[in-house]
């Protein structure tokens, strides 16, 4: 009898050691939205309850159906548009607007040490997030090495807020393909890019940044345009299809993706008939181009906005050229859009000053042909598609990460409302809260 006491009570002091040593569980917060889009359907849905683990979606049911955990905290958005965690697909943290009274592209390479560039960068991460940016593609650092790795690695472990990103480093052109440019030959200037000549030595660029923690590699497939003798735009095509080939092979073949920057012509068919995964900006797509995109299944990442400002004046050659890429970039959208290419939501921002808003770019993707929720869709279950985190990210659904937004009013009645985020939470954690309630 002693025996069987003394194995019993051994019993109950094991199962306490076990619940002493079981692992937390994760907090649990339920969302109460008033209304929701979901990245996905067509439709606004109404007052939903969106259940969230830790830092995942668990479950989105009926406000009338669904019963709330005991404990659970409970955020009040029911008078409030609930949207996945937006997503901006071409950005460059650690570009300022390039303003020329502040010495343009050049004083940055010159003179900013990589530590204030680096400094201004996090601050550039955290006006995103604030804007409802919970993801971005960061398409190059402009000469500032890999410090969109840095600034990542600063967002996971937590010292700084930002949204997640997907890094390009440093991007790649060739000889004559990027500045600085314009000073004496003698002198030997940094470049915002890595320079490559020929496969092999593009081979290596793209081992070498995607060895250093690039997520994506960017190549320049166009460098300047101008205006042709006939009136048409002319860009400079960069890279071989030789070159480029080398790149997207060695790229699929680490399981990643190449973006390339190209306006039209021979750059971009070159980086077409390269294999590249997405072409960035589009200014001018001919049909043939456009069906080869969709034969492809090349995403097209437009950044319309980038485009429509710093005009120089009219009755110059650059101003001209300068209207001539909005018009023709606004005309390839449409004609891409209503083709059926694959399109991302994309800003160029810091191309345009970070103090601007980003969401300035959903109003311009509807004035182009766009309807609100393809616009809204572009920046959330597509964009996550293009980053080959389909139902990760982007959706409001089971299963996904818990990065949600919420703005007063009806976006599909007033797209220009998304500018207004009020709430952010990203990876189940809320960021900035001026709109709902907490219990």
């Amino acid at each position: 009898m002693n025996r069987c006491l003394t194995v019993f009570v051994g019993f109950l002091l094991t199962c306490a050691g076990w619940a002493q040593n079981s692992p937390a569980q994760p907090p649990l917060t339920v969302i109460r939205a008033g209304s929701v889009i979901d990245g996905v359907s067509n439709t606004v849905r109404r007052n939903l309850i969106i259940t969230i683990r830790g830092n995942k979606i668990s479950d989105v049911s009926d406000a009338g159906l669904a019963i709330i955990p005991e404990g659970a905290t409970v955020i009040d958005l029911s008078q409030a548009t609930v949207l996945p965690g937006l997503i901006d697909a071409h950005t460059h943290i650690f570009l300022q607007g390039e303003v020329p009274s502040e010495g343009g592209y050049d004083i940055q390479l010159l003179k900013y040490p990589l530590a204030f560039r680096a400094a201004r960068a996090t601050v550039s991460a955290r006006r995103a997030l604030e804007q409802g940016f919970t993801t971005i593609r960061d398409m190059e650092t402009e000469g500032a090495g890999y410090g969109d790795v840095g600034i990542k690695m600063a967002i996971e472990r937590g010292y700084i807020p930002g949204p997640r990103i997907f890094a390009s480093t440093r991007a790649i052109s060739t000889t004559g393909g990027y500045p600085l440019e314009g000073y004496a030959p003698e002198i030997e200037v940094p470049k915002g890019v890595q320079i490559v000549d020929g496969p092999v030595a593009a081979r290596k660029a793209a081992r070498e940044q995607l060895d250093h923690g690039a997520d994506w590699i960017k190549v320049y497939m166009t460098h300047r345009s101008w205006m042709g003798k006939n009136g048409e735009l002319v860009s400079q095509p960069t890279l071989t299809v030789e070159e480029l080939r080398a790149i997207v092979d060695e790229t699929h073949g680490w399981g990643k993706k190449v973006a390339c920057h190209a306006y039209g012509g021979e750059g971009l068919q070159r980086a077409l008939d390269g294999g590249c995964d997405s072409i960035e900006h589009g200014l001018e797509l001919s049909d043939a181009q456009i069906a080869q995109m969709l034969k492809q299944g090349t995403w097209l990442c437009p950044t319309l906005s980038v485009y429509y400002g710093d005009w120089s004046p009219a009755d110059t050659i650059e101003g001209q050229r300068d209207r001539k890429r909005a018009s023709d970039h606004g005309e390839s959208f449409r004609k891409a859009h209503k083709a059926g290419v694959k399109i991302a939501f994309g800003t160029d921002i810091g191309g345009i000053p970070w103090t601007e808003p980003i969401a300035q770019e959903f109003p311009r993707m509807v004035e182009l042909g766009m309807t609100p929720m393809e616009a809204i869709q572009s920046a959330t279950s597509r964009a996550a598609e293009l980053l080959d985190r389909k139902g990760q990210l982007g959706v409001i659904a089971p299963g996904a990460y818990a990065d949600l937004v919420a703005i007063a009013g009806d976006p599909i009645e007033n797209v220009k409302l998304l500018e207004n985020v009020a709430f952010v939470m990203k990876d189940g954690k809320v960021f900035r809260n001026d709109l709902a309630s907490k219990k």
